[in-house]
């Protein structure tokens, strides 16, 4: 089992900044890939950012690639997402996940694991 905890969600002003970290523990994970994804309300879970936690390869949807990076901190096993000028569409639950594979995936059905999620609110 992998456990993963996410925090530094909340309130933001348009065009501001927010880091998003996701705490990981449980079995070793060290293959794993590690995926952010978001879920507006009304909307499906949608990928947003993925990185292999061995060798920090990353990937991107193109909505976001332009404002978002995805990092990770192998001595905390934490992982991050750093968005910046943010836009009231970016409102979503924000949610981390495992993916034992390693294979960057972007579909949400090939992650096992998943975080309880953090609100993420953009005022225009």
């Amino acid at each position: 089992q992998v456990q993963l905890v996410e925090s530094g969600g909340g309130l933001v002003q348009a065009g501001g900044s927010l880091r998003l970290s996701c705490a990981a523990s449980g079995r070793a994970f060290s293959w794993y890939s590690m995926g952010w994804f978001r879920q507006a309300p009304g909307k499906e879970r949608e990928f947003v950012a993925a990185i292999s936690w061995i060798t920090g390869s990353t990937s991107y949807a193109d909505s976001v690639k332009d404002r978002i990076t995805i990092s990770r901190e192998i001595a905390k096993n934490t992982v991050y997402l750093h968005m910046n000028s943010l836009e009231p569409e970016d409102t979503a639950v924000y949610s981390c996940a495992a993916d034992k594979r390693g294979w960057l995936a972007t579909d949400v059905r090939e992650y096992a694991y998943w975080g309880q999620g953090t609100q993420v609110t953009v005022s225009s």
